[in-house]
């Protein structure tokens, strides 16, 4: 009474394919596969701003030393 046997699932297997139709699971599989790629590509263009971000105060920072340097300097 605990596990099913091949007949419970071949059942199972008949209802689903009669409640989804035979073209509707491949249609679902494909927009689940083209929002993984979407979340993908998401994920990626965060870290690209992260890191622009990040290389953005690196440069604002040795301006900022230069600048400093220069004003020691004529002083």
């Amino acid at each position: 009474m605990g596990s099913f046997s091949i007949w419970h699932w071949l059942i199972v297997l008949v209802i689903v394919l009669l409640v989804f139709g035979r073209g509707k699971i491949p249609e679902l599989m494909g927009d689940m596969a083209k929002g993984i790629k979407s979340f993908k590509k998401g994920m990626a263009d965060d870290d690209d701003d992260d890191a622009a971000e990040k290389a953005r105060t690196v440069e604002h920072r040795a301006d900022e030393t230069v600048s400093a340097r220069e004003k020691a300097s004529k002083s």
